[in-house]
């Protein structure tokens, strides 16, 4: 799905497919076989503008859902990178530390950010956002987050 909108007077442009599972903080999730890749979605980075550094916890660390698993800074703003579900880091983007604008060029391709052994995925899958349900909660973050 994409959605057109304003952000500092300028009609930008951000896509959330709807395979994906969405955290209200905007980070996705993928299950892929046995594990759930997770990203920072379009509308996130969008609206973060240029992503200058991300931080994360390494492979091995114990994640929670709805819980901080690292930081993005732009030039304007640093903020949490929430987990849409629970387990241990299997895997870091290793790509992401030297070159994190992959972040703002491909959310759901090479920007992805960790690679995560899940403990609790059919429980968790049901409480993020998915399918007919994004149309509605981006509707009501783009009024809530970009009309203020």
């Amino acid at each position: 799905m994409k959605f057109k909108f304003e952000l500092e007077g300028e009609t930008v442009e951000a896509e959330l497919p709807e395979d994906l599972y969405y955290h209200p903080d905007h980070c996705w999730a993928r299950v892929e076989g046995d594990k759930v890749r997770v990203g920072f979605d379009d509308f996130g980075q969008v609206t973060a503008g240029q992503i200058l550094f991300i931080r994360l916890k390494p492979a091995g660390k114990e994640v929670k859902q709805n819980e901080t698993f690292g930081t993005v800074e732009t030039g304007k703003w640093v903020g949490p990178l929430k987990s849409p579900i629970s387990g241990t880091i299997a895997e870091v983007n290793p790509e992401i530390k030297t070159n994190p604008s992959l972040v703002n060029k491909d959310p759901y391709g090479k920007g992805w950010l960790i690679l995560v052994n899940p403990s609790n995925l059919e429980r968790e899958l049901k409480s993020l956002i998915t399918g007919d349900a994004i149309k509605a909660w981006m509707e009501k973050e783009i009024k809530e987050r970009l009309k203020k």
